[in-house]
């Protein structure tokens, strides 16, 4: 082997493999939490937000501010993640699409209906709709941390080091 990337890549004992379509969209229903990222002022930034699927849509709540503002200036991706004990497999689903406001009278009322109550006590009062263009997911082995184990991490150190 020339570096030790090789070494490592040809020590993966099992690959990653993609989630079908309908398993992505169960998994992203069995979770409260996901990670919304969005450009603001032409930076990343990433909000934790507690939502729920409606449809083939995901709906969360918001006040006015920040995230607010970057969900309706375009694209937006959102990430859901975890980890299923009995395979022993860790996932991830990543859905890219158009966030919008929900503003009509029956929308709204329709939004305020789901079981959608913030996590947080600050007034969340506005709701918004990530309609989803792409979903994509994968799963991969959980594998034991000694098989990273190589010349270079025998000497142990805190990570302030």
């Amino acid at each position: 082997m020339d570096n030790l990337a090789d070494a490592l890549e040809s020590e993966q004992p099992r690959p990653t493999k993609p989630l079908d379509i309908s398993s992505c969209w169960q998994r992203l229903r069995g979770v409260e939490v996901g990670h919304l990222a969005v450009v603001v002022d032409g930076n990343p930034e990433i909000f934790p937000v507690n939502f729920v699927v409606e449809r083939e849509s995901v709906v969360f709540r918001t006040a006015e501010g920040t995230k607010l503002r970057a969900v309706t200036q375009g694209r937006v991706a959102f990430e859901v993640d975890g980890y299923d004990a009995g395979p022993d497999e860790a996932w991830s689903v990543i859905i890219k699409g158009t966030a919008s406001e929900i503003r009509e009278l029956e929308d709204l009322v329709d939004a305020a209906g789901l079981p959608l109550a913030p996590l947080s006590g600050t007034p969340k009062t506005r709701f918004v709709r990530i309609e989803v263009e792409e979903i994509t997911g994968r799963r991969f082995p959980v594998v034991d941390p000694a098989m990273w184990r190589n010349p270079f991490t025998l000497r142990r150190r805190s990570p302030q080091d």
